[in-house]
């Protein structure tokens, strides 16, 4: 459920349909809004063992056409270090819509998310 990247609970996720990438998570800011950073975060549990996953993003101030922010690229999470990934947005970044496009996960068939912050530059 894609409300569960956003709950403010590192426990409940998001993930996306098994077997079918690429895969699109998108977060409305609600209005333009400049942002300087995304920390992605998976479940904190050892069980969610080691894993990366290839992603791009895309933003749009009007929700229909998105353009590309940051090329894809390989983000490890690691339980060992709190299953975290901070992606730098370009200087200058302010949008409405934050568009994850998920391409690739070496632990499972699917884009997975447990909660995505929007960070103030």
């Amino acid at each position: 459920m894609a409300a569960n990247a956003v709950d403010g609970d590192a426990n409940t996720y998001w993930e996306s349909t098994d077997n079918a990438f690429p895969q699109t998570f998108t977060l409305d800011l609600g209005s333009s809004t400049a942002v300087g950073k995304l920390v992605m975060l998976l479940p904190p549990s050892t069980s969610w063992g080691a894993r990366t996953q290839t992603l791009s993003v895309l933003d749009s101030t009007d929700g229909s056409s998105y353009s590309t922010l940051v090329p894809s690229a390989t983000y490890s999470f690691d339980p060992n270090t709190g299953n975290t990934a901070t992606i730098t947005l370009p200087a200058g970044t302010t949008t409405r819509y934050l568009q994850l496009t998920f391409t690739a996960n070496s632990a499972w068939p699917a884009g997975q998310l447990s909660e995505l912050q929007a960070y103030a530059p």
